[in-house]
């Protein structure tokens, strides 16, 4: 199923971001020159599918993928406008990185992305934790929308 988020409606989460900054990890877009290992890291960690739709998302601009990095670590990415206009996703971190709140962080800076490009609403397509969605930007069901823009993906073996 699909999400709603109103996008006028977020506010920052500065404790998250002061504890992630104490942590060494920053959040940035990615930058072109590094797509290839973006996508790689993707591809190895998630699938190739979401490397299809990072790809997209490096390659427009401004660019629609945020990253959290450690170093030259990459931890998690999180895009924007890849498979549809408006729309979030896809999004991942690390399992080992996971529980710190750098997906929620990841989260809001695609998403104030967003509503810098002028958006009021952004849709989680075929979102999987509809829980995490609600607690952390209010997002709502968007009723009759499953399978919605996924629908007839091509995948492997088909």
């Amino acid at each position: 199923m699909d999400l709603l988020v109103k996008l006028y409606d977020l506010t920052a989460d500065a404790a998250l971001d002061a504890r992630l900054a104490a942590a060494g990890i920053t959040l940035r877009p990615a930058l072109p020159p590094e797509l290839h290992l973006v996508t790689e890291w993707i591809v190895a960690q998630f699938g190739q599918g979401w490397a299809s739709e990072a790809t997209v998302a490096i390659c427009r601009q401004p660019v629609g993928c945020q990253i959290a990095v450690r170093g030259r670590q990459l931890l998690g990415f999180a895009c924007h406008d890849a498979t549809a206009r408006g729309f979030f996703g896809p999004t991942g971190v690390l399992d080992s990185e996971r529980g710190q709140g750098i997906g929620k962080a990841l989260l809001l800076k695609a998403l104030f992305a967003m509503r810098a490009e002028g958006y009021g609403y952004a849709v989680i397509g075929g979102a999987g934790p509809v829980a995490f969605y609600r607690r952390a930007v209010g997002a709502i069901p968007i009723e009759g929308s499953a399978p919605g823009l996924y629908a007839g993906l091509l995948t492997s073996g088909t």
